[in-house]
């Protein structure tokens, strides 16, 4: 069945009618009561999939409104607009997010253009005024082809409305000429414009990839918008509401909430508006820039609208009420589900299972066809949030993910991402006076960007120096010939002449070199195949089970992992992989699926870790995920009485425990396994070089999996020369957002405000103080600033019982601020946890800073690490390097 269908199955004609009728009334009120779920969705798309005027819905959050868009794209044919907030809180202008800024500048646009459109958005983003009409037509640069206009003028209007000129375009705002072509990135466009020019005539207009320069289509006609977020382009700005035309319908989950979110809002940022003010910062007044609630409640008398739920603010010209209910919670209890089904089935109700994909849906047939009584049901691929009973239409929907107990996972709307701009980034992050290495040419001195005339015509060329000051210019479109020069910290190298015959004979040297390490690596390879490892059986019923069993969607690169670790396990020969990828990018699932496989054919696992608290938590994370399944699942590490390690052991030596933790205790003499197939490695270049001389004992015959963030050269040295079979987890989790990375001063207003905006939005806090002997100090002056927060204690000279429970205190959220030292480094998983501070960071590694923002981050919220340092010019070389490059490098999957 098509996912359109789904709506052909609800019989609405009723009160679609009476809906549809009052609608053609002006300033109509509607009130839509009891319907539950997706029902909502159903319901709205049902009524707005022939509108004739634009449609605004106001959800609670955020992540409501997300899922709200995920049902209206499931649900109908139509393009689904997100009207999100553009920052996070009143007057931190500079951490506006481009993605968002480019959402919201889009829906202005169309708006303005009069087209109708379907937009969703929630109370945070309405609270933020916008440009008016008036002055974003007035700000909107419109170019078609054939029309005649001077780039030189073009390039005035740019400059005036805030666009910034770069050498090559690679964030919204910015522009670039090269002879009669304009790159330009508008704030309303997923891809910039590349306009060429033939004298005064704009011959062609095309968008491009960022990444490629490549076409990607062809343009008649252009809008190009200004950050319309900028609060320089205009002081009195309006409510999005003003956008509206008066026959637009505006439907709010809650408006009495909304309109509370929007005085709260407002409140706050006076608030911050006086205390800018007392400190003598001019700031624009909160009334021209924000909307607050009674503002908000008039414009919508203006309006047509629908209120669900209980909460609404206008007497009603009509009520619609809904018998419909939540389903009961099935968590996998198929018996529980096919007795639901059959109730349903006698009552003569409609069974709906929406699947998620073709592969959910066939399950689906495999495990209804498993019960002994017939039952009546039908499947569909769509992907609705929550399913419900319509006790009214006599219909139930389940949805895959509800039965299962699996998190459904929506996909945000996104218009742009940094990651596509890597490559030219990379260049326009080259300083001049860097070393860039020329496949031919050898190392040579970038001397930045240069136009020179190539048969009559300017062409940019990267400029590199060489020795003795020769001079090579290198076209952009030959990138893919020069690297940036990489070495040990503090190394100079010797620039190479041009022309000469050094460099030559160093790639010749190189070559011979390689090809020596590829005959050690054959007789490698031959030696390996000699030995003979055990060959796993394949995929069992018990493994699919559990693959199907995680909570979560698959990402690309995590099944073609888990494809390559099977397929590895079930050869002959033993495994050695790495599994590579970003904090929080999900290795440990694929530890646990491995795990599972050797438990399955009868062999034990062994799980190397290198703290105390991340063999707490992965015997958590695994006992968690194998509860239901006949695997038993243990840990050994000093939190453990003696007594209790030795019962662990004897255990584990008779068989009886399947999946040993710990830490380099694992390692020790009287550790005996009955048969060990499988050891796992987490972040092995924690570990020094005694844990890994006993470890080449263990290794023999048994197969390895290494799971690490940040590999130590050597490691990935291996693993890239084929010494180890490699897998990449590039591909961060849906919904992922990079962290925001700052380095700030020791001030206690700005960590006050880091705290307190946390805490606000339900969330925790980490802050790392890397010394023993005062961190009690610390947490007063943290208890001080923020008198409300509960803050605990957390360093590794405490006693093992008593860490242990305020480090499994803070997972279960039963206080706000953990302040310890580096032992969250690795393994606190605290989805909750979205800000982190580390205090003297310029005191860390940059494999340590990086472990330690992954502490954060591992949610769909956006997440903020604060680098306390002194000032850099107070800090050495290095230590100011190591804090510029986690500052730069904060993309997902950038570690």
């Amino acid at each position: 069945m098509k996912n359109k269908s789904l709506l052909q199955i609800f019989p609405q004609s009723v009160f679609k009618n009476k809906i549809s009728e009052k609608l053609e009334i002006e300033k109509c009120k509607i009130h839509l009561n009891g319907f539950i779920g997706s029902n909502k969705s159903i319901v709205a798309a049902s009524i707005i999939k022939n509108a004739k005027s634009p449609q605004l819905f106001i959800l609670n959050d955020k992540e409501t409104a997300t899922y709200f868009i995920n049902d209206l794209e499931n649900l109908l044919n139509h393009e689904i607009f997100f009207y999100p907030a553009s920052y996070r809180r009143a007057y931190q202008i500079e951490e506006t997010d481009n993605s968002n800024i480019l959402l919201r500048s889009e829906v202005l646009n169309k708006l303005n253009n009069k087209r109708n459109s379907i937009i969703v958005s929630y109370p945070e983003a309405i609270f933020e005024k916008v440009v008016s009409r008036r002055t974003l037509k007035k700000k909107t640069i419109t170019l078609s082809v054939s029309d005649t206009h001077h780039p030189d003028l073009l390039e005035e209007i740019l400059i005036e409305n805030n666009f910034v000129k770069t050498d090559f375009v690679t964030d919204p705002g910015q522009f670039s000429i090269r002879g009669g072509i304009v790159d330009v990135f508008s704030f309303a466009d997923e891809n910039p414009f590349r306009i060429e020019f033939f004298d005064d005539e704009v011959e062609s207009i095309r968008t491009f990839n960022i990444n490629t320069q490549l076409s990607v289509e062809q343009r008649n006609k252009i809008s190009i918008i200004p950050n319309t977020e900028a609060k320089k382009i205009e002081e009195n700005q309006v409510s999005i509401l003003e956008y509206l035309p008066k026959i637009s319908t505006i439907w709010t989950e809650d408006s009495l909430y909304t309109i509370g979110v929007l005085e709260q809002n407002f409140e706050k940022a006076f608030q911050e508006f006086n205390k800018l003010k007392n400190n003598n910062i001019t700031q624009i007044s909160p009334e021209k820039i924000f909307t607050n609630g009674s503002e908000f409640s008039n414009q919508l008398e203006e309006f047509r609208m629908i209120e669900f739920g209980n909460n609404i603010i206008f007497p009603s010209d009509i009520k619609i009420s809904s018998n419909s209910r939540p389903l009961t919670k099935i968590n996998k209890k198929f018996d529980l589900l096919f007795q639901e089904l059959l109730d349903n089935q006698k009552k003569n109700y409609k069974n709906i299972i929406l699947c998620s994909s073709e592969e959910q849906k066939e399950r689906f047939h495999q495990i209804l066809e498993s019960s002994e009584q017939e039952i009546m049901y039908k499947t569909i691929v769509s992907n609705l949030h929550e399913g419900f009973i319509d006790h009214d239409n006599k219909i139930a929907v389940y949805t895959d993910h509800q039965i299962f107990d699996r998190h459904h996972r929506f996909r945000s709307k996104t218009k742009f991402t940094d990651k596509q701009a890597i490559t030219l980034k990379q260049l326009t992050n080259l300083q001049i006076g860097d070393f860039v290495t020329h496949i031919d040419h050898g190392i040579g001195e970038f001397s930045g960007l240069h136009k020179i005339n190539n048969n009559g015509k300017k062409q940019e060329s990267i400029k590199l120096i060489y020795k003795g000051g020769d001079i090579l210019y290198i076209s952009i479109h030959s990138l893919h010939k020069i690297s940036k020069f990489s070495a040990k910290e503090g190394h100079q190298p010797s620039i190479n002449q041009l022309g000469g015959t050094r460099w030559q004979t160093t790639k010749n040297k190189t070559k011979s070199r390689i090809k020596k390490i590829a005959f050690d690596l054959i007789q490698l390879y031959a030696k390996r195949k000699t030995i003979k490892g055990f060959s796993y059986s394949t995929d069992t019923y018990l493994q699919h089970e559990l693959e199907a069993s995680f909570m979560w969607e698959d990402t690309p690169d995590q099944l073609f992992s888990t494809v390559a670790i099977k397929e590895d396990m079930e050869k002959e020969i033993p495994m050695d992989r790495l599994v590579c990828g970003d904090v929080g990018f999900g290795k440990t699932e694929l530890a646990i699926r491995a795990a599972f496989k050797a438990v399955a054919d009868n062999k034990q696992v062994a799980v190397l870790v290198p703290t105390t608290i991340l063999a707490l938590q992965h015997y958590k994370t695994f006992r968690n995920r194998l509860k239901d399944f006949p695997c038993k699942v243990d840990y050994i590490n000093r939190f453990k009485t003696t007594k209790h390690q030795n019962q662990t052991l004897k255990d584990l030596n008779e068989g009886k425990v399947d999946i040993l933790i710990g830490t380099h205790r694992i390692v020790g003499k009287d550790v005996t396994f009955k048969d060990l197939g499988l050891l796992i490695i987490d972040e092995e270049q924690k570990f020094g070089v005694n844990i890994k001389d006993k470890l080449k004992k263990m290794k023999e015959n048994v197969d390895i999996l290494t799971l690490s963030a940040t590999p130590i050269p050597r490691t990935l040295q291996f693993s890239l020369l084929g010494a180890r079979d490699l897998s990449i987890i590039n591909t961060p989790p849906p919904n992922r957002i990079a962290i925001h990375t700052e380095t700030i001063r020791f001030n206690e207003e700005i960590i006050r405000d880091a705290i307190q905006y946390e805490i606000s939005r339900n969330g925790q806090v980490f802050f790392i103080h890397n010394r023993i002997e005062n961190i009690k100090e610390v947490a007063g002056i943290l208890q001080r600033l923020v008198p409300n927060a509960k803050i605990k204690v957390g360093h590794g000279q405490m006693e093992g019982k008593i860490l242990e429970e305020r480090m499994i205190g803070f997972i279960e959220g039963d206080y706000d601020i953990l302040v310890s030292t580096t032992i969250v480094e690795n393994g606190v998983d605290v989805p909750n946890a979205n800000t982190i501070l580390i205090n003297n960071a310029n005191h860390f590694g940059l494999s340590d800073l990086h472990q330690m923002r992954g502490r954060v981050g591992r949610s769909n919220k956006k997440a903020f690490c604060y680098l306390i340092s002194p000032p850099y010019h107070q800090l050495s070389d290095d230590a100011r390097k190591r804090l510029q490059a986690l500052d730069q490098f904060s993309n997902l999957g950038s570690g």
